[in-house]
């Protein structure tokens, strides 16, 4: 019983430096918690200029991709005889 008692008003001084780690890394997070928070909102509610360019850059390879599909449609309409009146094929014989 003795041993025991010894034991158990020895704990705290063996687990001190555990507790006071845990309890001062808690105090930590819970302080930048909002400050993490504000930070993720913030990031996600604008766009960085590099981020602005990226999206331009793949809205124009979409765009230019798209006028070359259209375009090898054309030619095929217009070898095929088929064109449409948007096309612009020469109907005309070349001299």
């Amino acid at each position: 019983m003795r041993t025991a008692f010894l034991f158990l008003s020895a704990l705290p001084l063996i687990l001190g430096g555990c507790v006071i780690g845990t309890v001062a890394k808690t105090a930590v997070d819970v302080v930048t918690l909002p400050v993490k928070a504000v930070s993720a909102g913030v990031d996600a509610a604008t766009t960085s200029q590099k981020e602005a360019d990226e999206k331009r850059g793949r809205e124009l390879r979409r765009l230019d991709e798209e006028r070359g599909k259209q375009l090898r449609l054309a030619q095929e309409r217009c070898r095929k005889g088929k064109p449409l009146p948007s096309d612009g094929c020469q109907t005309g014989v070349p001299r």
